[in-house]
């Protein structure tokens, strides 16, 4: 390729021409980059953008790979031939999850293995629906991956020999999470059908490493706890679903673990007595009680005469009505440092949440579901004491715009409220609440409600001919006792009404003749 240069002088007049030729060269400037800042550049992408990124040239394939620390396997059996060169172009994964179809085999306990030894760094392990894997292959993999921190198991197969396997193999392990386990009954270990008899193997010690468990959707789940309680750093327990009774497990762990911070109790077969032996937990800060039908004021007031760390309190009582006034009394007698509390189910009244709000001066999060005695009084009295209130939720409840009128100029610190089925709350007081607080206030009420609020005043508003007459109707139809069945019962009283009534309004005004005057409801009626 040849270009050609003109030198002109200062009349803008060319001189003379050189010609020189240019060789094309099309050159590569990412060779530059030493692997190290490749890698860089691609840990900053988006897993779609890696892939592509990883299709451009062999040099990028094979530095994507070796820089890559997550990744996710669908572990069928027809990946057992592919592992060899999967792992070997990701040499440096961290973390693995190895997620299989509940309806087809899983790898087994030999590939299991085999990435143990690949991959000696792992940090984070994720099975999912591995129904092939036993404890043998488990505790193969204990014995590989002594980094391990974290660990997921759910819909597997093995049982307690290897949960005892990881506490002794591990020594890093920090969070252990176990779900829907089918070998929970181990019968060749010592393991029977009974609890009871469950005997733990001898040399066995547990974790120090140990902070966080979970035990979700378990039968006979109580075989895991002679190997946690020997945790003695365990910080964190979360039982959710589990079968059988609990409450003599929990007196073995907070006997043995006393210094348990965080507790979540989900749809347990526990008492107050068992709530009475988690008291031992002098240090609990964080304790959630969800639906736990045979747990009732006693067991409440058990544990906040003991546990005054207490930050976070979260309370379902699935409607039973055995927890109330009483229960939220004592936490507020015995909580002084209670920064969140979410009562769903439960029906506190003014008597309650009057020592809450003047004890609790710490209150920074409170959230009100399907509480029926909570009222204008409940919420204004909130209003007027909680000083320190940053967030509320209200949820089907019966509040209307003159509790919500309290906030306008309570709670200073407020900057957020979210309503939900809460039919008597207008979107003109919502309007209000924006414009008192000001920026940095953020309110909202149900989308479909607040919808509604906004068509009928457009549709007021564009109405001329009858407005009279349409008051006295609207009057009248807001004093109507309405009944429907169906799916139109599932909706709050008060949004049927504004439904029905902005039927009414359209319909009227659509029917307006020439003249501009209104038609006769009785020769149109809404359809």
């Amino acid at each position: 390729m040849e270009i050609e240069f003109r030198f002109l002088n200062y009349e803008s007049v060319p001189l003379f021409p050189i010609k020189c030729s240019v060789q094309s060269v099309h050159r590569d400037y990412t060779l530059d980059l030493p692997n190290e800042c490749l890698s860089e550049v691609f840990s900053s992408l988006s897993q779609s953008d890696r892939n592509k990124c990883s299709l451009v040239c062999h040099r990028w394939y094979k530095v994507e790979g070796q820089s890559r620390q997550r990744l996710s396997l669908h572990a069928a059996s027809a990946i057992e031939t592919l592992l060899p060169n999967l792992l070997t172009r990701f040499d440096s994964v961290t973390k693995l999850a190895l997620k299989n179809d509940r309806r087809t085999d899983s790898i087994t306990d030999d590939s299991l293995s085999f990435i143990s030894t690949k991959l000696p760094r792992l940090t984070r392990l994720k099975l999912r629906s591995c129904k092939q894997i036993t404890e043998q292959g488990i505790s193969t993999l204990a014995t590989n991956s002594r980094w391990l921190r974290k660990i997921s198991c759910a819909s597997c197969s093995f049982g307690p020999s290897a949960l005892a396997a990881i506490l002794t193999s591990c020594p890093l392990l920090e969070d252990l999470s176990l779900k829907r386990l089918r070998g929970v009954i181990n019968k060749g270990n010592g393991y029977t059908n009974n609890t009871d008899e469950v005997v733990i193997g001898a040399g066995f010690t547990g974790s120090d490493s140990l902070k966080s468990v979970c035990l979700k959707d378990l039968y006979n789940a109580q075989c895991f706890v002679q190997y946690l309680s020997g945790c003695k750093n365990l910080r964190t327990i979360k039982i959710l679903r589990c079968s059988g009774p609990w409450d003599g497990s929990l007196d073995e762990i907070s006997s043995r673990i006393p210094g348990i911070t965080e507790v979540h109790l989900e749809k347990l077969q526990v008492s107050d007595k068992g709530l009475y032996y988690l008291s031992k937990c002098i240090n609990l800060e964080i304790l959630h009680i969800v639906k736990t039908p045979e747990c009732t004021d006693a067991g409440i007031a058990e544990i906040t005469s003991k546990c005054h760390m207490l930050r976070k309190l979260h309370i379902d009582g699935w409607r039973t009505n055995r927890i109330g006034d009483l229960g939220l009394i004592e936490i507020s007698k015995g909580c002084p440092k209670l920064q969140e509390l979410v009562l769903v189910g439960v029906n506190p009244t003014f008597r309650s949440l009057d020592p809450i709000a003047n004890n609790c001066r710490q209150l920074e999060r409170l959230a009100m579901c399907g509480c029926e005695t909570v009222g204008d009084r409940e919420v204004a009295c909130l209003g007027s004491r909680c000083t320190m209130l940053r967030k509320l939720c209200i949820k089907g409840c019966p509040v209307s715009d003159n509790g919500l009128a309290a906030l306008g100029q309570g709670c200073p610190s407020l900057v957020k409220v979210k309503l939900k089925r809460c039919g008597a709350v207008s979107a003109k007081c919502i309007e209000w609440l924006r414009s008192v607080r000001g920026e940095g206030f953020s309110i909202t009420l149900d989308t479909m409600e607040l919808q509604q609020e906004q068509d009928m005043d457009s549709a007021v508003g564009s109405e001329t001919g009858a407005g009279d007459q349409m008051t006295e109707m609207i009057d009248g139809m807001s004093t109507m006792d309405l009944s429907s069945s169906g799916q139109a019962s599932q909706q709050p009283r008060g949004g049927r009404m504004r439904a029905l009534m902005l039927v009414a309004i359209r319909r009227f005004s659509g029917g307006a003749g020439p003249s501009g005057s209104g038609a006769n409801l009785t020769d149109n009626p809404p359809a």
